[in-house]
């Protein structure tokens, strides 16, 4: 076996009445991401690029937002999940790094909070996982404040032990 590289790619709308969940910390801001579950695009972009590195999938098989249980559910608990399933299929997680587009909130305050939870909910070092924030400066519909956007590659390799 040799190393693996995946890509992940999740947006979802912006609209009021929901909470704001990134890398599973709740972000203070006036509207939040519309989706099945808490819509967490962070966790749901680098649960994409890892399943995607071990040729197992998509989010949307084993988490379907057809699912009833998936309704409102923490993605924390889809890294976690994925992040078994990497293991059983004889890989470890070697280095994780994302990026979020939204211009609105500011989430460098958020993001070392965000790399401990969702390394822990990976089993993995947070130093192998990066975070960074970036804005749309007024274009598309992460400009426009109507989307938040979250990409992520990941590296892989044979697990030891």
């Amino acid at each position: 076996m040799m190393l693996r590289v995946g890509q992940g790619y999740d947006r979802h709308r912006l609209v009021s009445g929901r909470r704001l969940i990134l890398g599973g910390v709740e972000i203070d801001h006036d509207r939040g991401l519309e989706g099945h579950s808490d819509a967490d695009v962070l966790s749901h972009a680098i649960a994409d690029a890892l399943l995607g590195a071990a040729a197992l999938g998509d989010l949307g098989t084993h988490f379907s937002d057809r699912d009833p249980a998936q309704k409102g559910r923490n993605s924390l608990e889809f890294l976690e999940a994925v992040a078994a399933m990497v293991w059983d299929a004889g890989y470890s997680i070697l280095n994780i790094d994302a990026t979020v587009v939204a211009e609105a909130p500011r989430l460098a305050p958020h993001v070392d909070t965000m790399r401990a939870r969702m390394a822990a909910a990976l089993e993995v070092d947070p130093q192998l996982l990066s975070v960074k924030a970036t804005r749309g400066e007024g274009v598309g519909p992460e400009g426009r404040q109507e989307a938040i956007t979250a990409l992520a590659v990941v590296l892989i390799g044979p697990r030891e032990g």
